[in-house]
């Protein structure tokens, strides 16, 4: 699949992939990266070249990037880094 441009649409179009199929990585996103630790709700929002917009539990959150994003999969291959960074947690 080939790289598309960090767009508005694009950014939109990954919101709803993470929110719709991987909520739970947007709610450690907000606890691991937000610095939120009792977060109970998270949504992204936008991607954007420097950051992830997050709504948590009501409030607004950014979540820098290590780098500037240049396209949709730089994002994806960024967010997956990112997941795969994370201490792993044991299960409830």
């Amino acid at each position: 699949m080939a790289a598309d441009p960090l767009t508005a649409a694009v950014s939109d179009r990954i919101c709803k992939h993470m929110n719709d199929d991987h909520a739970e990585a947007v709610l450690s996103y907000a606890r691991h990266y937000g610095g939120v630790a009792d977060a109970s709700e998270a949504r992204m929002i936008a991607v954007q070249p420097g950051a992830m917009q997050l709504d948590v539990d009501g409030r607004s959150i950014e979540v820098a990037f290590d780098h500037t994003l240049t396209d949709s999969e730089d994002a994806h291959r960024t967010l997956v880094a990112m997941l795969r960074a994370m201490p792993q947690q044991a299960p409830g």
